[in-house]
C-alpha cells in the first residue's frame, strides 16, 4: 500500500515536468544535433559555395559575388522567374477562394458519403506528384490542349487546393457557432452574417493557407515538368536544366535564391499564426 502513492507522485512529477528541461539532457541534445546536421548541411552546404570562386565548385578557392551578378543578369532565369510568379499567385489566388469553399463546406454541412467524399478531394495531398503530374498530363492530351503557362497553372490549382482546405477546416474547428446565430437573430442576412462574423475568423487560416499555396506552387518541380510546354519555363526548371550540365556556382546562386524565398514566406506565416494565436488567448 505504501508503494502506491510513491508511484502516484512520481507519475505526477514526470507529467508536471517541463518540456525545455529535457533540452538540457545530453542524449537529447546530441539527437537534436545529429538531425539539424542530416537535415540542414545540405542546404548551408550549398548555400556556402553559391559564393565559392572556382568555376569547379568542388574546393573551396575564395569568397566572391561575382556568381550571384551571372545569375542576376541571365535573361533565361529572369523569365523562369517571372514565369513562376505568375504560375504561382495565379493558382494561389484561384486555389485560395475553392479551397475556402471546400473547407467550409467540409466542416459545416452533412451529406451523404460525405467521408468518401472527403477522401477523394484530399487525394492530391496523398498520392505522389509524378503520378499527380502524369494524370494531368494525360488529361491535357485527352482534351487536345496545348501545354503551356495555363496548363501549370490548372495543374497547381488542382494540386494547392486540398492544403488550402485543410487549414480552413481546421481554422474553422474552434469557431463559436453562436455567433452566428446570434447575428441571424438580430435580423442579418445569411451573406451580412458571412462577410461580418464568419470572414473575419477565416482570415487568419486564408493568410496561412495562401502561403502555402503560393510556396507549393513556387517550388514545384515534378508536376510542372509533366505539363510545362515550349517557352513556360518555370523557375526550378530552369535550375535542372542548369544542373544537367554542371553544378557550378551560379546554379547554386540560383537555388539559394530559392530557398530564400520560400523560407521568408514560411517565416512569415508562422511569425502571423504566432501572433494570431496569442490574441486568440488574449
Amino acid at each position: 500500500m505504501s508503494t502506491l502513492p510513491a508511484r502516484s507522485m512520481r507519475r505526477r512529477r514526470v507529467r508536471g515536468t517541463n518540456p525545455l528541461e529535457y533540452l538540457k539532457r545530453p542524449w537529447m541534445q546530441l539527437t537534436l544535433l545529429a538531425s539539424f546536421v542530416f537535415l540542414y548541411f545540405p542546404i548551408v552546404t550549398l548555400i556556402a559555395f553559391s559564393f565559392n570562386d572556382s568555376r569547379r565548385n568542388i574546393t573551396w578557392r575564395g569568397f566572391t559575388w561575382k556568381y550571384y551578378e551571372k545569375a542576376f543578369n541571365n535573361a533565361s532565369l529572369h523569365d523562369a522567374f517571372v514565369n513562376s510568379m505568375i504560375v504561382a499567385g495565379t493558382s494561389t489566388l484561384v486555389s485560395t477562394a475553392l479551397g475556402a469553399m471546400l473547407g467550409l463546406a467540409l466542416y459545416r454541412y452533412r451529406f451523404p458519403w460525405k467521408g468518401t467524399y472527403e477522401g477523394v478531394a484530399h487525394l492530391p495531398i496523398v498520392i505522389p506528384e509524378i503520378c499527380m503530374g502524369v494524370a494531368m498530363l494525360v488529361f491535357f492530351n485527352a482534351i487536345n490542349m496545348d501545354l503551356s503557362l495555363i496548363t501549370i497553372t490548372v495543374s497547381h490549382i488542382a494540386f494547392t487546393i486540398p492544403f488550402v482546405a485543410v487549414v480552413i477546416r481546421a481554422r474553422m474547428a474552434g469557431f463559436d457557432v453562436s455567433l452566428e446565430e446570434a447575428s441571424h437573430d438580430l435580423g442579418a442576412s445569411e451573406w451580412q452574417t458571412f462577410w461580418h462574423i464568419t470572414f473575419p475568423y477565416m482570415v487568419p487560416g486564408l493568410v496561412a493557407g495562401a502561403l502555402m499555396a503560393f510556396v507549393l506552387s513556387l517550388d514545384d518541380f515534378v508536376i510542372t515538368f509533366f505539363t510545362a510546354g515550349v517557352g513556360s519555363t518555370t523557375f526550378p526548371i530552369k535550375i535542372y536544366s542548369m544542373l544537367r550540365f554542371s553544378v557550378t556556382p551560379e546554379v547554386n546562386a540560383a537555388s539559394t535564391v530559392l530557398i530564400v524565398i520560400t523560407l521568408s514566406l514560411t517565416l512569415i506565416a508562422m511569425i502571423m499564426q504566432s501572433r494570431w494565436a496569442k490574441g486568440r488567448q488574449e
